[in-house]
Parts: C-alpha cells; structure tokens; sequence
C-alpha cells in the first residue's frame, strides 16, 4: 500500500511542477494519512462496559465518607468483623466481613462508583461480585448466582449489582461446602441467607463499619 502511496505521490507532483502550494497542501494531507493510519492507536473498550443493570434504588443516604448501605433495609449484623466463635467446623475464628442475614433476592446496590472485578463462585465466600474503586475492593459474598453484572461493567452508586443468593447451589465445579444433609450450599451455614460484606483497602481487609 505504501508503495502504491508513494508512486501516486510521484506521479501528481510531476504534473505540479508549477504549482509549489498545492504540493504543499498533498504533502500535508500525505503526513496527515500516515499519521492516522500508522500511528493512532486503537483504544480498545472491552474491558469496561457501561452495565446492562439499569435498575437503581433512589434516595439512599450517602454517609461522611461518601458511601451507601450495599443492602438496604438490612442493618442487623449476625456476626460483625473480627475474632468470632467459628460457625462450624473448619470455618475461620477470624471473620474478614460482616454478616447481614437477608431474604433470599434481596437487592445489593453499589455503595460507591466503580467497576466490577469479579464476579463467579469463590471458595468460602461462595457466589461473590468484587466492586473495585480507587485503592478500595468491596466483595458482597453469597449473592446469587444469577449474575446481572459481568467483570468489566462501570456501574454507579445505588445501582443494583446482584441479589442476596439461594443457600443451595448445584453443579458447581469444585465447591466443596455442604450442610449436614450433604446438600451443596452457597457457603451458607445458615436456614437465613447470610449476605457478607468484605472492604479491602490496598489489599488488606478492615472492618466495614468504620466507613459507616
């Protein structure tokens, strides 16, 4: 193609000869082509997209540090973050969250802007959307697994991301959780869905509250 370029260049400035300023406009407009062709780079877009989520919950209090509950109506903690009694055998004496015990399809909305970074079954925190914002990570863990957000989706404060999940999940490769009956849970110990909420700052977890 180049070559093609150069010799068409050629050819018009031969019949130019007397004419400098139009040599100087093709000349331009040659610079200008190669630049755009060769040179622009190509952004690529695919890995941020605006989510198909469109529902929002309105008038949700924004607090001091400008955040929103990620589940509305929901405020009683069953188990808060730090040391604990574990729930059940092999489960952590440490809790890096909070438990907030809701109705399965309950709304989880986006406490702050961002994009979403995970979302896919995770070991202990079962069905889990990561939101990710500045130097933050916020995991809401045990949502349901049917997702309506996808990794890569820009959503916006108050925006609904998921839901609180069922406590059974079936064909789940690798989940290793059951209950006593040995059905596979979603990483629930519980008859009540217990929804928890991970907050990662630079990569090391720290109680929710103390941003609310």
């Amino acid at each position: 193609m180049l070559v093609y370029v150069v010799l068409y260049y050629r050819l018009i400035i031969k019949n130019m000869e007397v004419f400098p300023i139009r040599k100087i406009i093709f000349l331009l407009f040659l610079v200008i082509f190669f630049v755009s062709v060769f040179f622009v780079p190509v952004i690529d877009c695919s890995s941020q997209n605006v989510s198909n989520s469109n529902e929002f919950i309105e008038n949700l209090e924004i607090n001091q540090n400008g955040f929103i509950w990620p589940i509305p109506g929901y405020t009683r903690l069953s188990s808060p973050f730090g040391k604990r009694t574990a729930p059940t055998g092999g489960a952590s004496s440490f809790h890096y969250g909070c438990d907030i015990p809701a109705p399965q399809g309950t709304k989880l909305v986006a406490l702050h802007d961002g994009v979403i970074t995970f979302a896919n079954f995770l070991g202990a925190g079962g069905y889990t959307i990561t939101l990710s914002f500045d130097n933050f990570k916020v995991s809401y863990c045990h949502v349901s697994p049917n997702f309506i957000v996808n990794v890569g989706d820009i959503v916006k404060q108050g925006q609904v991301i998921g839901y609180v999940g069922p406590k059974y999940v079936y064909g789940v490769p690798g989940n290793i959780y059951s209950d006593s009956s040995g059905k596979p849970t979603n990483r629930c110990y519980y008859a009540v869905v217990i929804f928890i909420y991970g907050f990662r700052i630079d990569g090391e977890y720290k109680n929710p509250l103390n941003y609310f």
